[in-house]
């Protein structure tokens, strides 16, 4: 493990290909060290989470419909039993419209990849390319060091 890393190369990468899959030991601790130096280059992260993310291109660039747990409380009315559907704007281009003027982007940084299928994990590869502000950090396991590769590459393993 080195004791001193830049994380230019991380980030360099990152902004060549717009897509990484990342392997860290599970320990934890690199994902924040690796967050704060995107920040400190200009870059806003988003910490998302991929088990339950749905329709990804619906939640991240859509607007998409929600059904809160009804609690097991009925509705007398005409209405369905399932409740009341709430309309929520697409999470990553809301973050997009709110950026400083100075920031360089936004990077979504999704941990549990693995329970992403080949469908969605290509189209995050393909997010950077259809809104160039827009990078796409996705953790894919554990690992002895931390090490990155296009996520690209994994799509040609799987």
């Amino acid at each position: 493990m080195a004791l001193l890393t830049t994380g230019k190369g991380f980030i360099r990468d990152l902004e060549k290909t717009g897509a990484l899959a990342t392997y860290m030991p599970l320990e934890g601790g690199f994902e924040g060290r690796y967050q704060r130096r995107l920040r400190a280059r200009g870059y806003i992260t988003l910490s998302l989470t991929a088990r339950g993310l749905g329709d990804l291109a619906a939640y991240l660039t859509g607007v998409h419909g929600v059904r809160p747990p009804h609690l097991g409380k009925k509705n007398i009315a005409q209405d369905a039993m399932v409740g009341l559907r709430y309309y929520v704007p697409p999470i990553a281009l809301y973050h997009l419209e709110t950026l400083p003027p100075q920031s360089k982007g936004l990077v979504l940084w999704i941990i549990e990849g693995t329970v992403l299928s080949r469908q969605e994990r290509e189209y995050l590869t393909n997010l950077p390319q259809i809104e160039p502000r827009i990078k796409v950090v996705l953790e894919m396991g554990g690992e002895r060091y931390f090490r990155w590769q296009p996520l690209q590459e994994t799509l040609v393993a799987a």
